[in-house]
C-alpha cells in the first residue's frame, strides 16, 4: 500500500535520497503504577512513558503497561533506557512475546498531546494500540503510541500464506 509522499517522515525522505538518518532520541519519564487504556487487561498496571524526538522535534508519545508481577524489581519499573528494548528484556525474564495485535486509528489530539508534540495547527495524530501476548495468550505488554500525523507514513506489506 503506497500513500502520499508528503506524509513521509523527514527521516524516511533523507534515507530515500541516501543521507544519514537523524537518530531517534527517547526521553523516558518516571514509571508509575497506572491503569491501562480502557478495554485492555486490568492486570497491567506498571506504566513506562517515553517521548521520541526525531531531528530534535517531538514526534511520538509512548506509554507502555506491564503486569506488576513481571515488572516488579526489573528495569521495566525504572525511568531509564533498556538495553535491547523491552522485547529483549521480556524474553530474558521468561515472558517471550508470541504475537501482537495493533489497532491503528487517526484522531484529534488531546490538549496534552497537542502541547507535548508541539503540533502546528489542528492536525490529527496516529494512535497505535499494541497488545503483546506471551505464553497462554497472556497480555505481557500494552503500548499506546501517539504519533504526530504529519510526520509519519504507514506502509503495510503482506505476503500470501503458503
Amino acid at each position: 500500500m503506497t500513500t502520499n509522499r508528503r506524509a513521509r517522515t523527514r527521516r524516511s525522505r533523507r534515507h530515500a535520497r541516501g543521507g544519514w538518518c537523524a537518530p531517534r532520541r527517547r526521553t523516558t519519564c518516571p514509571c508509575r503504577a497506572r491503569a491501562p487504556p480502557a478495554g485492555r487487561s486490568a492486570g497491567l498496571g506498571v506504566r513506562r512513558r517515553q517521548r521520541v524526538s526525531v531531528d530534535g522535534e517531538p514526534a511520538e508519545l509512548v506509554s507502555s503497561y506491564y503486569p506488576p508481577d513481571i515488572a516488579r524489581g526489573t528495569a521495566l519499573g525504572e525511568p531509564r533506557r533498556i538495553r535491547g528494548g523491552t522485547p529483549t528484556l521480556l524474553v530474558e525474564l521468561g515472558f517471550p512475546p508470541r504475537r501482537s495485535v495493533d489497532r491503528v486509528s487517526a484522531r484529534v489530539a488531546t490538549q496534552e498531546q497537542y502541547a507535548a508534540l508541539r503540533l502546528p495547527g489542528e492536525l490529527p495524530v496516529l494512535r497505535t494500540l499494541r497488545t503483546v501476548y506471551g505464553d497462554g495468550d497472556r497480555p505481557v505488554e500494552v503500548t499506546v503510541m501517539v504519533k504526530a500525523g504529519h510526520l509519519y507514513e504507514l506502509r503495510y506489506e503482506f505476503a500470501p500464506e503458503a
